[in-house]
């Protein structure tokens, strides 16, 4: 039996051992072995080293064995070779007592000298040898001739008839020294394909300077991946392939499940990864649904316990908690009754019913169930949002409403008014009158104390939060829809000395009806009771845009959506010895299980979003139209996106080189140190290996992959002059920074704070079901309006089973798992013991630990006063850095949830 005591050590020399790693500039530093972890297990990380080592250096010590060896360590999985039931289990253990689990080949890194052929690779079957907490260690011994030379690569066939998850695996007694072989990956049966899989030692390579050795192997294994676009995936394959939005909808189950395709001509979209499922009977461009949706088995999260926080959660709550409250209510459109009916939520709870399976809830939502009353019942009862703790009454205020928008979840939306009169670009003989309602007079009654309302444009001091084009055109198709309605708006708001803002004006329109003239109408902050409760109602429909778009656009969009195709191609066009595929790597994991996730039960037809929020059935169709009018690659880079809504103008002698046009923006603000922190590490990294701009130019993956990017996973953009060059070193950080930032900042600051400004939805509700009661009123909605307002707001508001379900959502999509990696928090195994990037990877680290003191030190800082004051929840979303669960704060390496 080996010895695999643990041990404190993270980093542990193997005896003689002295590899290189080649790279940009010819540079060779001697390097250290090192484990890569499924996600983040640093704390057990030093011990499964230890452990390894151990075992190679007893199997040294052992005078019966010679040659080299090889320790594969290989972790338990839910369902996987070590706790799977059945016949196959017992076929399994036979396999292992024989000997035959794994099958290895050493393949050589240079061809033969003399024949300029691939030299024989070296093959020996592993033996399971030992286990410890959640890995078990297998062993293999080889007989290596001297000419050999250094081993590039490895094969494992595996000889179960279920699949294996290999962590990594430590050779040596091996030319050059003992070699370390990250794998973190399925392998599966040879049972069920035969093609054993290959991996690449943890050394970077750029095409050009593949070891010819190697050469043919970089090019199988990407034609492995890519696959020939045919057929219906496995669960097993690693096939990453391209198709359209088209299983949104089921027409198949009902007309009314029907919905366009996403994607080409009509409704310009990205890619998503292709399935291959067969098409519906009734729509022959429409996929069929399935409850398991495909992604490659290596962007599944892995089964271990908390490896699946994340993903788990997501599917209980879509598919055990959701049915569970929309069950539970005796009719699902009933609004609230009072606003202490919705305090409920937060102080008792909502009793579910009885489950088969009982105490569901404790085991995948323990933060929502907070008490468990009566054997069998559940009681869902939700935390108290930060926000709400600290001030009840905050979402009833102005300011706060204006303050969200520079410092809420949706901070990306708010622009300069930069020409006046406010105008709409649609056709007026469609959608009516194109100017605004909102006029000069009306404007400087507002600011009349302070300027006029030229020197206001002039001085940069109107601001607008503008859904009046991209929704106008769907208002009379929504209005059809029952339980729901639409405005075209505009929200004017007014920059005070102070530095917060001050709304000033909401417009709401309806374009031509039913033979009725286009409707619009002004609301304003008023003095009058009448004029109070009609601002507080014309809010509610801007706050219900604003959600809208946020989700569909700022988060979905915008990084869910935008950054697959992404992972796609780099899987299909980058060697994963390559040193980019190496840094995008940790950027691009987990997201495609969470996308096919959201397909299945977030964004289809009759999903979370069509269920709660205002467009309804129209969603994804509008998201598509945002898409097509608003969405650039060059624009999706902090800096750009800020000068591109006139928040920033650029000024090389200003901190980051821009200068804010509202000074106290906190999203810009702290958003800013991180995109340069991410440029530093970028710059530092590729112009290690790109040294010359030839060499970006000359890389024919590297090419490959931006062409891919442009040309099929945006295709319906392919033609647009906007997309970034590809030819210099500059051209290349550029891209990487914009991927990592929208994969890292800015989907942390559109996510992980929606349970603390949306959990109590009176501050941020996803639907408006009521029209305003001065647009064409009769009598009864008026003496309703004018005797009860507050109930004509509360039936504005979601149901109760529409504002359940949210909160049960974005209480999920706000947690951080408790294996979550953050950016910069830990190197990378394969590049840990590389010295340069080791340490500019610890300078990257050491900035994100300062801007976490800089953060703390804004939120504390009493004259910045959209991040601290009475009540105020302070501004942490782009704090690098957390604990597990709803905290406001962190920023993750990649969409993970």
């Amino acid at each position: 039996m080996l010895n695999l005591k643990s041990h404190s050590s993270h980093q542990i020399l193997l005896p003689n051992y002295k590899p290189y790693i080649s790279g940009g500039r010819n540079a060779s530093f001697a390097v250290t072995p090192t484990f890569k972890s499924v996600r983040k297990r640093e704390n057990i990380r030093g011990r499964r080293v230890s452990s390894t080592i151990k075992a190679v250096k007893t199997l040294n010590e052992n005078p019966t064995t010679t040659g080299a060896k090889a320790v594969i360590t290989v972790q338990q999985t839910v369902g996987g070779v070590l706790t799977h039931l059945g016949l196959s289990r017992g076929l399994d253990d036979i396999t292992d007592v024989l000997g035959r689990t794994l099958l290895i080949e050493l393949v050589a890194a240079e061809v033969d000298p003399d024949t300029g052929s691939e030299k024989p690779k070296i093959k020996a079957y592993a033996h399971r040898r030992d286990k410890q907490d959640n890995e078990t260690y297998y062993v293999s011994n080889f007989t290596v001739p001297e000419d050999f030379g250094e081993v590039g690569a490895i094969t494992i066939e595996n000889e179960h008839h279920k699949e294996m998850f290999v962590e990594s695996i430590v050779i040596d007694g091996v030319y050059g020294g003992a070699i370390n072989v990250t794998c973190n990956s399925w392998i599966h049966s040879k049972f069920d394909n035969k093609e054993p899989r290959i991996f690449f030692v943890d050394k970077s390579h750029l095409p050009s300077n593949t070891p010819s050795g190697l050469k043919s192997y970089r090019e199988k294994e990407l034609e492995i991946l890519r696959g020939d676009g045919t057929g219906e995936r496995k669960t097993s394959e690693r096939i990453y392939d391209y198709d359209v939005y088209n299983d949104l909808g089921d027409p198949d189950s009902s007309d009314d499940l029907a919905r366009p395709v996403l994607g080409g001509k009509d409704h310009p979209y990205p890619r998503r990864c292709r399935t291959g499922r067969p098409t519906t009977e009734k729509d022959p461009l429409s996929e069929t649904r399935s409850m398991s949706m495909y992604v490659p088995r290596d962007e599944a999260f892995s089964e271990v316990k908390q490896m699946t926080f994340s993903a788990k959660t997501v599917y209980s709550v879509f598919h055990s908690l959701v049915p569970s409250i929309e069950t539970s209510a005796i009719d699902s459109e009933l609004g609230f009754p009072h606003f202490t009916a919705i305090e409920t939520l937060f102080n008792e709870g909502v009793e579910l019913p009885e489950q088969k399976s009982t105490g569901f809830l404790t085991n995948i939502l323990p933060r929502l169930v907070k008490a468990i009353t009566d054997v069998g019942n559940n009681i869902l009862r939700f935390e108290t949002p930060e926000l709400i703790e600290r001030d009840r009454f905050c979402w009833f205020r102005d300011e706060e409403f204006a303050r969200q928008t520079l410092a809420g979840v949706n901070p990306c939306q708010i622009e300069l008014v930069t020409e006046w009169p406010l105008k709409s670009k649609l056709d007026p003989e469609v959608y009516g009158p194109a100017e605004s309602a909102i006029t000069k007079g009306l404007i400087e009654r507002e600011i009349g104390g302070f300027t006029t309302l030229e020197k206001a444009l002039e001085q940069k001091k109107l601001f607008i939060l503008d859904y009046h084009d991209l929704f106008l055109p769907y208002v009379n198709k929504v209005r059809k829809l029952k339980g729901t309605t639409l405005y075209g708006s505009r929200t004017l708001f007014y920059l005070m000395p102070s530095g917060t803002l001050r709304p000033l004006a909401i417009e709401l329109t309806r374009p031509p009806i039913d033979g009725k003239p286009q409707w619009k109408e002004v609301f304003q902050p008023c003095w009058d009771a009448t004029g109070v409760w009609l601002w507080r109602l014309a809010k509610a429909h801007v706050l219900a845009h604003d959600s809208g778009y946020h989700q569909l656009v700022s988060h979905w969009l915008r990084t869910h959506c935008c950054v697959e195709p992404y992972i796609i191609a780099t899987n299909r066009q980058l060697s994963a010895m390559h040193p980019i595929h190496k840094l995008l790597h940790p950027h691009l994991r987990y997201t495609m299980e969470i996308n096919a996730l959201a397909r299945e039960a977030l964004i289809n037809a009759n999903g979370i979003i069509e269920k709660a929020f205002s467009p309804r059935k129209y969603s994804m169709e509008i998201c598509s139209v945002i898409y097509d009018q608003l969405w650039q690659f060059d624009l999706q880079a902090l800096p750009a996106d800020l000068i591109s809504r006139g928040m920033a103008v650029e000024d090389p002698t200003a901190p980051h080189g821009l200068k804010l046009t509202i000074e106290d923006y906190p999203y810009a603000n702290d958003g800013l140190l991180i995109w340069d922190a991410i440029k530093k590490w970028v710059t530092d990294y590729v112009t290690y290996y790109y040294p010359k701009a030839n060499l970006v130019q000359s890389d024919n993956e590297l090419q490959a992959w931006w062409t891919e990017i442009r040309t099929v996973g945006h295709g319906d953009k392919k033609d647009e002059s906007w997309w970034p060059m590809l030819e210099t070193p500059e051209d290349l950080i550029g891209i990487i920074t914009n991927m990592i930032w929208v994969a890292s900042g800015h989907h942390a600051a559109v996510n992980f704070g929606q349970y603390d400004f949306a959990g109590y939805f009176p501050n941020r509700p996803t639907i408006a079901r009521t029209n305003m009661p001065t647009e064409d009123p009769n009598d009864s909605e008026k003496e309703e309006f004018l005797k009860r307002p507050e109930e004509f707001l509360l039936k504005c508001f979601p149901s109760q089973v529409q504002a359940t379900i949210v909160m049960a959502i974005l209480d999920v999509l706000s947690s951080h798992s408790p294996d979550e990696e953050y950016l910069g928090e830990t190197i990378q195994p394969y590049w840990k013991d590389d010295k340069y990037i080791n340490a500019i990877f610890e300078q990257f680290s050491g900035r994100l630990k300062e801007i976490e003191g800089i953060i703390d030190a804004r939120n504390e800082d009493s004259s910045l006063k959209n991040r601290f004051g009475a009540g105020v929840v302070p501004y942490q979303l782009l704090k690098p850095f957390s604990e597990e669960g709803v905290t406001g704060m962190g920023v993750p390496n990649s969409i993970s949830i």
